[in-house]
């Protein structure tokens, strides 16, 4: 592919076709427009738009669409999903689509809008790097469909647009952005071996024989190019590698092969296994130490009853990890394990490779075959590419999540201390199961029969809410057992949150800002980081509990008598970590036997049901209310229930709540 073509806003774009006859149209025109986030779902979302659209027109008869034909319709969709994955993956901001009909002339009109002009837009032409390139051939497959295209650049943007004739172009066309020229000896060829219906939007449940008869060139034509944007979609939307490597092989039998095969291999290791055979002097790349071979994660044929068989011939030959090939390379074919007479065919193995590390190694076969055509060849290469990407993802995903699990344990206590004359419930629900919360809660011994408890929420969640929670609940600790008054610990919390907590939560957004591989933004910059806290402390005597509290800027603590009766239980002040030298108050009272203090987050507080919230009208007094009597697991339970069903939809916000009851 040539030089990508690019106007300044003084040269007419394609666009400027409809208008140069000065008519005025009778209906409005044909037109669709969306905004979308830059995120994996964005070319689905794209798709759907644009194909609703497309029937929408026609129901309604718009001028042009007696001109829009199936395959003009097929085409605009293939190039809008290339265009928007190009503009999320290399631009990573907001994505505007914009589609219109021309009237006159039936030609479709698309335009991919991104903020960010200074980079241009990726073609397919390999780049030196480590292993197999990551990019498609994208911007090939537009100009290969397209009449015209071309870049817009404006201030704060960039447009990519193409016009897409009446009717579509020959069909021939579009395989020429896979295989080249080569593609044109070989079409016919080709569309006898694959599948002759059109591939499903989402991968089959079970494979099916292939069916080598049919000569179906439109699926190979047009359809292979909207099977490999689907694939994209279905494959980026997993977060587990085995399930990616599970969905690789129902992508490609029967369609593209009769057996698939997904070997994973450790990154942390690095290279694998022990060497077969006379490969210990080849230099082919095994590990040394004897560590284990790369994992078989999936085996698919598209005859289920020979799977096992192939699975066990495999595991004896896994494939090499010496240096990556830039393509695929020949496999040793298995015949004994797929046919009582050894089956000759062909296999090729690809190298799966994302941002320069090894993952793995995707086999492909073919019974009866002495060379897969190159069509076959190139269509799975992009395919394994996109394979590689999903399991790089899911890998980082993985990690992430695990980090977050680790420090998530880290920030809360590993047990809540057990407190003579009290009966003590705790709730925790983090929103987000794969991240650290901004809530968090802690109830400990302080020395000299006294007991400390707090529940708090930071401002944000995250990497920079775990530092101000690491800070904040050890400091909670330290000042309890050094004997400050509740007040104190207070006083000297929120100066700490406006030195240290602030600098070091900075420095974690830095970082997470850098990892991601996006420039900070402006609101990434030095910002103070909030606490609200609810902090206490208890001291059993006979006959009750005495209790000091104070809040900061937290719901307030709400107490329930033993006759049902409910009052607030503090008087409300700042948020930790706003203003200097502020100096906090905290209020003393008894809890008599059967009395009940409940200390809730504000996902309890603020808990939605559209424009009503859970404590509107003092909701949450009311619930209390109504557990007179029950002891503090029951009373814990019975309000997490009802903030649960308060509203249709799961709770948004993270959810900690703790009952203390004197006996």
């Amino acid at each position: 592919m040539g030089a990508i073509p690019a106007q300044r806003e003084s040269v007419a774009r394609a666009s400027d076709v409809s208008a140069r006859d000065g008519d005025a149209l009778p209906h409005a025109p044909a037109h669709a427009h969306a905004t979308f986030s830059g995120g994996p779902l964005a070319p689905g979302s794209a798709r759907a738009l644009l194909r609703a659209a497309f029937t929408e027109w026609a129901e309604l008869a718009l001028p042009g669409t007696e001109l829009l034909t199936d395959r003009q319709a097929d085409d605009a969709v293939v190039v809008v999903s290339e265009l928007v994955t190009n503009a999320v993956i290399h631009a990573g901001t907001d994505v505007e689509l914009d589609c219109r009909l021309e009237a006159h002339t039936g030609a479709l009109v698309v335009e991919v809008l991104d903020h960010h002009p200074s980079r241009a837009p990726r073609d397919g032409d390999p780049e030196p790097s480590y292993g197999t390139p990551e990019y498609g051939r994208g911007l090939r497959l537009v100009a290969a469909l397209a009449e015209t295209w071309g870049i817009t650049y404006r201030t704060g943007s960039k447009t990519v647009w193409a016009q897409l004739p009446a009717g579509g172009k020959e069909a021939l066309d579009g395989i020429q952005a896979y295989a080249g020229d080569r593609a044109r000896d070989h079409a016919l060829r080709v569309a006898g071996i694959l599948a002759p219906e059109s591939p499903p939007s989402r991968a089959p449940v079970s494979p099916a024989p292939v069916a080598r008869g049919g000569q179906d060139r439109d699926w190979l034509n047009r359809g292979a190019l909207s099977f490999l944007a689907e694939a994209s979609d279905l494959l980026a939307g997993q977060l587990d590698e085995n399930l990616v490597a599970a969905l690789a092989g129902q992508l490609i039998v029967p369609r593209l092969a009769d057996w698939c095969a997904v070997w994973l291999e450790d990154e942390v290791a690095g290279r694998w296994g022990s060497p077969r055979p006379g490969e210990a002097e080849s230099g082919t790349g095994w590990g040394e130490g004897g560590v284990s071979g790369p994992r078989l994660a999936r085996v698919w044929h598209c005859s289920e009853n020979r799977i096992e068989d192939l699975r066990q011939a495999l595991e004896k030959e896994p494939p090499g990890t010496g240096p990556d090939h830039p393509g695929p390379v020949p496999f040793p074919w298995p015949g004994e394990a797929l046919g009582p007479h050894g089956t000759l065919g062909s296999a090729l193995a690809y190298r799966l490779t994302a941002g320069g590390r090894p993952l793995g190694t995707l086999v492909i076969g073919r019974a009866g075959l002495v060379s897969f055509p190159d069509e076959i060849t190139g269509l799975v290469e992009d395919l394994s590419r996109r394979v590689a990407l999903a399991i790089g993802a899911a890998r980082q995903y993985a990690r992430q999540a695990t980090i977050s699990a680790v420090l998530q344990r880290g920030l809360l206590p590993g047990a809540v201390a057990e407190i003579p004359g009290v009966r003590s419930a705790l709730v925790y629900e983090p929103c987000d199961k794969g991240g650290p919360s901004g809530d968090f809660y802690d109830l400990f011994p302080a020395g000299d029969g006294r007991w400390c408890f707090a529940v708090g929420d930071v401002q944000g969640k995250g990497p920079e809410a775990a530092v101000v929670i690491g800070l904040a609940r050890p400091w909670l600790r330290l000042l309890a057992r050094e004997g400050y008054r509740v007040a104190d610990v207070l006083d000297r919390l929120n100066q700490l949150l406006l030195d240290d907590a602030t600098e070091a939560a900075d420095a974690a957004a830095r970082a997470l800002a850098s990892a991601g591989g996006r420039p900070m933004n402006p609101g990434d910059g030095p910002q103070t980081r909030f606490l609200s806290l609810l902090y206490g402390e208890l001291a059993p005597f006979d006959g009750g509990v005495r209790c000091t509290l104070a809040s900061a800027g937290h719901p307030l603590p709400l107490l329930l008598g033993s006759g049902g009766e409910v009052r607030t239980a503090a008087r409300p002040q700042t948020l930790l970590g706003v203003v200097e030298d502020e100096t906090y108050t905290s209020e003393t009272f008894e809890l008599r036997p059967g009395d009940s203090l409940l200390c809730v987050t504000d996902g309890v507080t603020e808990r939605r049901s559209g424009s009503r919230l859970f404590d509107d009208e003092d909701g949450l007094a009311d619930a209390l209310a109504g557990c007179a009597g029950l002891d503090a697991e029951l009373i814990a339970e019975r309000i997490k229930r009802l903030v649960h069903e308060f509203g249709a939809r799961p709770p948004e916000d993270d959810l900690a709540l703790l009952v203390l009851q004197a006996e």
